[in-house]
C-alpha cells in the first residue's frame, strides 16, 4: 500500500510542477488560454497572480519530492503536504472551479488515505 501511495505521491508533484509552468509560464499564452479557458484580456490583467499561483504550487511539489526523498523518515511530510493540497484543491474547487476538485484534491486524497490505511 505505501509503495503505491508513494506513486500517487509522485503523481501529485509532477501534476503540482506542471500546474507551476502553467501558471508562471503560459497563463497569457495560447495553451494557457485555452487550459485555464479565459481570455487574452483576463490573463494580462492576471499574470502577476497567476505566477504568484503557481510558485506556490512549485513550493507544494517540492514538498512532495523532499518528503519521497526521504523515504520512510519523509512520512510525515509527505502526510503534510498532501494535506494542503487536499486543502487548497477543495478551496479551489468550491471559489474558482469545480474541475480543481478532481485534478487536485482528489488524487491528492487518495493518496493521503493510501498511507493512513
Amino acid at each position: 500500500m505505501t509503495q503505491l501511495a508513494n506513486i500517487l505521491t509522485a503523481v501529485v508533484a509532477l501534476l503540482h510542477a506542471g500546474f507551476l509552468v502553467l501558471e508562471m509560464l503560459f497563463w497569457d499564452k495560447p495553451l494557457g488560454l485555452k487550459i485555464f479557458r479565459h481570455g487574452r484580456e483576463f490573463a494580462r490583467a492576471s499574470r502577476v497572480l497567476a505566477m504568484n499561483q503557481g510558485l506556490y504550487n512549485g513550493f507544494l511539489a517540492a514538498g512532495l519530492a523532499w518528503g519521497l526523498s526521504l523515504g520512510e523518515a519523509g512520512h510525515a511530510i509527505k502526510l503534510f503536504f498532501l494535506g494542503c493540497v487536499v486543502i487548497a484543491g477543495v478551496f479551489g474547487g468550491l471559489t474558482a472551479s469545480r474541475i480543481i476538485l478532481l485534478v487536485q484534491a482528489l488524487p491528492a486524497a487518495i493518496a493521503l488515505a493510501l498511507f493512513l490505511v
